[in-house]
This record gives structure tokens, sequence and C-alpha cells, in this order.
């Protein structure tokens, strides 16, 4: 099993910025990629940005240009550094690894962007 813990959520107002964190515990031998999903009220859980071992990143393209995924791999961490939020980008931010084929999620983290 493996155990995802997020953090650095909050509350910011528009044009600010918010750095995401998630460490992976518990069974993280054989990790693959790591990212971030988001969820807002009423809406399905879509894509925000993954990252592999390798180094290769993918984004949603409501993020590109101000959301940056980064990864340490000997801290078992993934980051979302998030700028220029917008009210749109609110939403319960889940932290999510794959590992061998089977995905894990964390508990998530609210951030909430004000106009």
């Amino acid at each position: 099993q493996v155990q995802l813990v997020e953090s650095g959520g909050g509350l910011v107002q528009a044009g600010g910025s918010l750095n995401l964190s998630c460490v992976a515990a518990g069974s993280i031998f054989g990790i693959g990629a790591m990212g971030w999903y988001r969820q807002a009220p009423e809406k399905q859980r879509g894509l925000v940005a993954t990252r592999t071992n390798s180094g290769y990143t993918n984004y949603a393209d409501s993020v590109k240009g101000r959301f940056t995924i980064s990864r340490d791999i000997s801290k078992n961490t993934v980051y979302l550094q998030m700028n220029g939020l917008k009210p749109e980008d609110t939403a319960v931010y889940y932290c999510n690894a794959n590992r061998w084929g089977t995905n894990y999620w964390g508990k998530g983290t609210l951030v909430t962007i004000s106009s």
C-alpha cells in the first residue's frame, strides 16, 4: 500500500500563488508517475499535472504556463507550484501515485481562490 499526504492548500486571492506538497509513504518502491488531480464542486475529478520518474510532464491545458509540477524522488515528494491563480482553480486537489498499474490517492487538500 502507498499512503499519500497532501499539504499546502488554503485561501488566496486571484493572482496569488500556492505550493502544494504530497509525501508518499509505505510501499513506495515501484512508484512511477506521480501527479495532481482536482475536483471542483459538482464536477468530475480531472487531471492537473503529472510527472514520471524520468521527468516527463503532462499538464491540463487550463494550467499550462501557470502551474509547475516537480518531484524530489529522494524525499518521495511531489510538488505543485501554482501561480496566477484564478477563481476557477478552486477545487479539492488530490495527489496521485501509480505503482505497477495501481493508482493511489491522497485525501485531498482544498484550494479556494477569491475574486
